[in-house]
This record gives C-alpha cells, sequence and structure tokens, in this order.
C-alpha cells in the first residue's frame, strides 16, 4: 500500500496522486508539486490516505509544502500575465498569418514555461512564431494543438439544457459518444437537436446509456403485437422507455381505438409483418438523412481522437530523437576531446624523451 494525495490543477480536471509525506493536507488545501511540466499550484482533492501499489505511478513525487498567501497571490499575477501574453500572441500569429485560432495561453507558477492552446483544421508550422515568442517573453515556449471538445472545455458556456456545460463542472475526461446511443434513447438523430456546444455529438448522450440498455432489453417495441389481460389484441405504436409505458393500437372493422398500459399489463405475442405503406417510408426515408448527418459528427470525433494520439506520439517521438541526438553530441564530444588529450600526452612524452636523449649525448 503506498500514501497519497490528490492534486487538481484545474476546475473539472483530472486528480493526480502526490506523496504527502508527513505533512496534514485536507480537501481544498493549496500546495505547491513539481510536475512534468514544472513548478505547479494545485488543489486538494483528495486527502491522505492509502491505495494500492498497482494504482500508483513510480515513482511519486513529493508534496513540495503547503501554499502561502503569497503563493496564491503570485498565481493571480500570473493570470494577469497570461491575458498580456494572449494578446501579443494574436498579434503574432496574425503577423506571421498562420490559420490557427488561439484558445488559451498559460503560464506556470514559476513562469519557466509559457503554453498557448490552439485549434487548427490541419498541421500548422508555427516555428517562426515560437522563435518570436521566445524573443518576447524570454521563457520556454510550447505550443499545443487541441480539438473543439477541449476547446470547450477550457472556454465554457450555457448548454441547451440551460446549465453551465458538463465538461466545464464535472467531466474529467470525454467519453465516446456515438449515434448508437441516441438511437437507444430513441432521440431525434437531427444534428442540431444532439450536437453541443462544440458541434460534437453531447457528451450527456452517455450519462443515461446503460439505463436505456437494460430497459429496451425488456421493454416491448414499437410495431409488436401485444395481448391485454381481457384478450384483446393491438398494435404498439408508441414505447416510453423510461416510464415503461406503451400506447396501443386497436382495430376492429373501421373503428380504430388507442389505449395506455404499462409493460407489466401486457403480453407480447408476435411481431407486425413485413410492409410498410408510403408515409412511413418517407418517415423512415428523413430518418436516414438525418443520420448520415448525424454520422459526419461521430467521424469528425473520431478523427479529432486519432490526430490527438498521433500528435502525442509524434511528440514523444521527438522529444526521444532530440535526447539521442543530445547523447550523440555528447559522445562524439567526449571522444574528440580524449583524442586531444591523447595528442596532447604524446607530445609531452615525445618531448621527454628528446630531452633525456640530449642530457645522454651530453
Amino acid at each position: 500500500m503506498t500514501k497519497i494525495v490528490g492534486v487538481r490543477f484545474r476546475n473539472a480536471g483530472k486528480s493526480y496522486y502526490f506523496d504527502p509525506k508527513d505533512m496534514e493536507l485536507f480537501v481544498n488545501d493549496k500546495v505547491i508539486v513539481e510536475t512534468a511540466r514544472g513548478v505547479e499550484l494545485g488543489t486538494v482533492t483528495i486527502p491522505a490516505m492509502e491505495v494500492d501499489d498497482e494504482k500508483v505511478t513510480q515513482p511519486l513525487k513529493e508534496v513540495t509544502r503547503k501554499a502561502t498567501d503569497k503563493d496564491v497571490q503570485k498565481a493571480k499575477d500570473n493570470e494577469a500575465a497570461e491575458k498580456e501574453a494572449y494578446k501579443i500572441c494574436l498579434e503574432k500569429i496574425a503577423k506571421h498569418n498562420l490559420e490557427m485560432k488561439l484558445v488559451q495561453a498559460e503560464y506556470t507558477f514559476d513562469k519557466s514555461k509559457l503554453l498557448f492552446y490552439f485549434t487548427a483544421d490541419g498541421r500548422v508550422d508555427f516555428r517562426e512564431l515560437v522563435k518570436d515568442l521566445a524573443s518576447v517573453f524570454h521563457t520556454r515556449i510550447e505550443l499545443r494543438q487541441i480539438g473543439v471538445r477541449d476547446e470547450t472545455k477550457i472556454l465554457g458556456g450555457i448548454g441547451i439544457c440551460g446549465r453551465e456545460l458538463c465538461c466545464k463542472t464535472y467531466l474529467t475526461e470525454f467519453a465516446p459518444v456515438s449515434i448508437k446511443m441516441a438511437k437507444e434513447q430513441n432521440l431525434s438523430l437531427n444534428p442540431t437537436k444532439i450536437s453541443g456546444v462544440c458541434g460534437r455529438l453531447m457528451c450527456c448522450l452517455k450519462n443515461e446509456e446503460d439505463t436505456y440498455e437494460y430497459l429496451n432489453k425488456t421493454t416491448p417495441k414499437r410495431g409488436d403485437i401485444v395481448a391485454t389481460a381481457n384478450g384483446e389484441t393491438g398494435e404498439i405504436i408508441d414505447v416510453n422507455v423510461l416510464r415503461q409505458t406503451l400506447r396501443v393500437l386497436f382495430e376492429e372493422n373501421d373503428n380504430k381505438e388507442v389505449r395506455e398500459y404499462e409493460v407489466s399489463e401486457v403480453t407480447v405475442r408476435g411481431h407486425k409483418k413485413k410492409g410498410q405503406n408510403n408515409q412511413n417510408q418517407a418517415k423512415q426515408q428523413e430518418i436516414s438523412k438525418e443520420e448520415q448527418e448525424a454520422s459526419l459528427l461521430e467521424a469528425l470525433d473520431k478523427q479529432e481522437e486519432a490526430a490527438s494520439e498521433n500528435n502525442k506520439k509524434e511528440n514523444k517521438n521527438n522529444k526521444n530523437h532530440n535526447n539521442n541526438g543530445n547523447h550523440h553530441q555528447k559522445g562524439d564530444h567526449k571522444k574528440e576531446n580524449n583524442k586531444k588529450n591523447h595528442n596532447k600526452k604524446n607530445h609531452h612524452n615525445n618531448k621527454k624523451n628528446h630531452k633525456s636523449k640530449d642530457n645522454k649525448e651530453s
């Protein structure tokens, strides 16, 4: 078992494990920790506790210290500096005529690094931009390309439900969302109704997916022929999965009647024979068209996920390549020094032998 404390750096961000050492830390305490990005100010979200060693990535970094009032004030000053950096970066982007949308500027706590988050339709060559920014801010510059979902998470907003966006308030990571979820919940496949502020399928489609999957397995489908306790048979024309109610159409001669029943009050006797009238066919074609449009949103999500993974791999490979390059340069430099030392030693020995030979002749 390993003793840990959970620290979060952003609202609705992930909680990362750190070693609390002997410090007594409570939820909402501000702490200073060292991360891969540098020194950061974070908030304790998980109090000190012991977890299985398998859940901890070793080596576990320690909490440096509790944050003071000066640290909190410094973080606020950094936020003010970030706004100024954002404006300057916008000017530089326009100067270099780059097709990219700047989303946010962010300093690390110790200002050892300045990160700029941006979105773009494709790859962007921002090497000259980085050099320009480095000459202005005199610190390490890093530009990160993000997707539209991450952009919305950073900027925030109000959803169609009238509440603040889930990704901004509590979602720590994005779960895969598909058209199948909208179908399971019997929602309209019109993209304007099932897409969020980011223009992608709404994350909340995932919230009730498990419930709908379970209920759909036990609920009769539209078009099923059912029998009531009185022995009457009719066709299901509408289903309310959550309420577990059905609307059943009864036909006798030229008379038609629709009544509502609970799922437990009817028994499924069979399915309606294949064959639809022209009205149903037209409706089905309309649904298919909406489904195609909604499928485009799903495809865009998959493309962004794949692009994000590729960017991570490329950054990792570039980092390894740079490290290997530095290693080779150090090795070559070392060989060159050894060669110089060897030549120097030979020259010294030759000089000594020559002097000894002169003494003998004399």
